[in-house]
């Protein structure tokens, strides 16, 4: 029998928050904007009652950046800058999303959270046939990891009112238009409803 995981996708402090910290301030405020991390919550606290898998996903780099797999121009301003580093306040989960015991955090060193990192493996351990996903940026992170677990024989559900992109019109084409070619397109009061 095949079983659901929730996939939580960057919410991190250097990208999902306001402030001194925060690396996308555009970003930062479509988040607020939207609402993502309080409905992220929601989603989150209903997939821990219902008892299905929780994993979180974050940018975070080793300290010499070797493991960065991601070797695009637009990168190179985390080594440049010593952002993002694994045990960096930036790069933490936050506070409103942090993992509990037993849930595991992923480090990635790209966009798509499957390259060069095990979670493929670990899903495919754990029998899950079906994610569930939320993070930023929606046509970053979410429209990447989409793809991948569409390809790799996972059932895809995206839920649009946990993502959020810098400017309106990315996040609206990713749902609209790209998404819905590699999955549902889903709202966080469906997806609690299926669980509940």
């Amino acid at each position: 029998m095949t079983r659901t995981a929730l996939l939580l996708l960057d919410y991190q402090t250097g990208l999902a928050e306001e402030g001194d910290r925060c690396l996308a301030p555009p970003l930062a405020a479509a988040v607020r904007e939207r609402g993502v991390l309080r409905t992220a919550r929601r989603v989150l606290d209903a997939a821990r009652s219902a008892r299905i898998p929780v994993f979180h996903v974050r940018l975070a780099f080793d300290p010499t950046y070797g493991l960065r797999t991601n070797r695009l121009a637009r990168f190179d301003g985390y080594p440049a800058n010593r952002t993002m580093l694994g045990d960096s306040p930036e790069a933490r989960i936050v506070a409103e999303l942090a993992p509990a015991d037993g849930e595991p955090v992923v480090d990635k060193g790209c966009v798509n959270p499957f390259i060069g990192t095990p979670l493929r493996d670990v899903l495919a351990a754990d029998s899950v046939g079906h994610v569930v996903l939320g993070g930023i940026a929606t046509h970053l992170v979410v429209e990447s990891a989409a793809r991948h677990a569409s390809d790799s024989g996972l059932r895809v559900t995206v839920v649009e009112d946990m993502c959020a992109a810098p400017a309106p019109a990315l996040h609206e084409h990713a749902v609209t238009a790209t998404l819905p070619l590699f999955g549902t397109v889903s709202s966080a009061d469906d997806v609690i409803g299926s669980w509940t």
